[in-house]
């Protein structure tokens, strides 16, 4: 058994869904999907299948029968093991406890903008405006969802966190662009 690396954003979404009930990937995928967790963690099928795979070397999970549909091919019922139900357990805790830079592309864009002129940084930033109130509309109305359903919050309370930050963001674009557009900023 290999030593276990620290969990990828991947592996600790994984993780928790077999938290829930033993599942097979491609389930765990489709819900990964039906719950919109593409917003928080790159996934895709096959990168699901590899992180299942890694998962199961390092002894994190445990394979427990493999069933077949018709003419689809086998799949594979996985659930969590104690020593994954630790690994996740103190992934969570490293996440919530410290902080992390995590390189993200727009501060680096910001910093190198004024190579371009400002009416074009402005008008990238109107395009970005737009992105993010549609990120932001979409969190609202899946929130609203939610609510509906009566889903308990602890269940969705990133998505709170998340319209705080685009909140953040839009406020300080449009602050940006409004020192652009007076000359308050010189260009």
């Amino acid at each position: 058994m290999a030593r276990p690396a620290p969990l990828t954003p991947l592996g600790v979404a994984t993780l928790s869904l077999l938290v829930e009930e033993p599942m097979h990937p491609y389930e765990m995928y489709q819900l990964l999907m039906a719950r919109h967790e593409d917003r928080l963690v790159k996934v895709r099928p096959g990168t699901l299948y590899h992180a299942v795979g890694r998962l199961e070397e390092q002894g994190l999970v445990l394979a427990t029968g493999t069933d077949r549909e018709g003419n689809r091919p086998e799949r594979t019922t996985y659930e969590i093991s104690g020593a994954g139900r630790a690994a996740l357990t103190q992934r969570i805790q490293d996440m919530l406890a410290s902080p992390v830079n995590e390189y993200p592309s727009f501060p680096l864009a910001v910093s190198e903008a004024y190579n371009l002129p400002a009416g074009v940084v402005t008008e990238l930033l109107d395009r970005r405006l737009k992105d993010l109130q549609e990120q932001l509309d979409f969190l609202a109305a899946a929130q609203d969802r939610v609510r509906t359903k009566g889903v308990e919050r602890k269940y969705w309370i990133d998505m709170d966190y998340q319209q705080v930050m685009l909140h953040a963001e839009i406020g300080w674009i449009r602050n940006l662009q409004d020192q652009l557009g007076s000359g308050q900023l010189a260009w």
